[in-house]
């Protein structure tokens, strides 16, 4: 016998266009890393200010990321509005991901925390 509990089928979370509470209310810094922290957005950030991509195209592109936390990170970024999400056809159909023009205002960021982290690189190890 089927339980009336296994009947109702649960919302997948991530799809609304919540936005997150920033977790310092007032810090721009804090709501700064609430939209693109983490160790993943910059890069997706970085792949599709390139170009748009499907989202078989980033995960080629980023080898590190799961499906499942593209798919987070990626519904996170088109909840703050920084990444729109383009179906096209329908369900299973693929998706385009873009930045949108808020999204690209955060390329010159991600440039320059990738100069940043180039110099990092190269710099010499402290000797402790």
């Amino acid at each position: 016998m089927i339980g009336r509990m296994s009947l109702i089928k649960k919302a997948p979370s991530g799809n609304g266009r919540v936005r997150r509470q920033n977790p310092v209310g007032g810090c721009p810094l804090t709501a700064a890393l609430a939209a693109i922290g983490g160790k993943w957005k910059l890069i997706i950030v970085y792949w599709l200010a390139e170009s748009p991509r499907h989202f078989a195209a980033l995960r080629q592109r980023i080898p590190g990321i799961s499906q499942k936390v593209l798919t987070q990170q990626l519904r996170e970024l088109v909840s703050d509005g920084l990444v729109h999400r383009e179906p096209k056809g329908a369900a299973p159909a693929p998706v385009i991901y873009s930045l949108t023009e808020y999204g690209r205002s955060v390329v010159p960021l991600v440039d320059q925390v990738r100069v940043w982290g180039r110099v990092h690189m190269e710099r010499p190890t402290p000797q402790v």
